[in-house]
């Protein structure tokens, strides 16, 4: 009976070194499972353009809108805080040009004007009524930040998950318009170089701000007598 013990204790005495190799490797692969494998020094995190539609229906006259519907529609333009990167669109089933240019008059007050098109809205327009549709965009990078990489080991050189994360995000919150993130500004070539020579010409034109000369100062003006 004591040797039955004895060569019970041998066997596992002789187990244990093998499974804690066996758990050490399986710790082991376990913390690689999180590795980066992009080779590349292109970022997988990029930032994501999203669009919502908010909409306000109006009445309409033969003339445009009444007074009492453009304060209406401009104190939903402030309430939604309207402003560059905006875009404001009229969805009229009578194609009146007179809504068109009272919509355009309003949007002008914070720099926008009125597109041509506007997006598929839900909700049919009975006689005399228009929608208004402000389309806004916003831009973030999902996923960010990601730590998901659990080991320093990095047998592939490739980038952390998290590679990207900070410049995009910043460039995502910054954007003046996310929609540019997306494509360029389009225009003809007029407005481009209109556009970018407007800095120079306001500051060829502005007079110099020591064109009058210095003002006299006086006697008194450093001592206080």
């Amino acid at each position: 009976m004591q040797n039955a013990k004895y060569s019970n204790f041998k066997s596992a005495g002789k187990l244990a070194p093998r499974m804690a190799l066996a758990i050490a490797l399986g710790l082991g692969l376990a913390g690689c499972g999180g590795m980066a494998t992009n080779n590349t020094l292109y970022s997988t995190k990029q930032p994501v353009v999203e669009r919502q539609n908010f909409a306000l229906d109006v009445s309409t006259i033969s003339n445009g809108l009444p007074v009492t519907e453009q304060v209406r529609l401009n104190g939903w333009f402030e309430a939604m805080n309207v402003g560059y990167g905006d875009r404001i669109s009229i969805e009229d089933p009578s194609a009146n040009p007179a809504v068109t240019n009272a919509v355009n008059d309003l949007a002008g007050r914070y720099g926008l004007i009125v597109s041509k098109t506007a997006p598929t809205t839900t909700g049919a327009l009975g006689q005399g009524r228009a929608r208004v549709v402000i389309t806004r965009s916003s831009a973030e990078v999902p996923g960010c930040p990601d730590w998901s990489a659990k080991s320093d080991m990095n047998y592939t050189n490739a980038t952390s998950p998290n590679y990207g994360c900070a410049s995009n995000s910043n460039l995502a919150a910054m954007v003046a318009n996310p929609e540019d993130l997306l494509e360029g500004q389009k225009g003809d070539g007029e407005n481009v170089v209109a556009t970018a020579t407007k800095a120079i010409t306001t500051l060829r034109e502005t007079p110099n701000t020591g064109a009058a000369g210095l003002a006299d100062a006086g006697q008194a003006g450093g001592n206080g007598q």
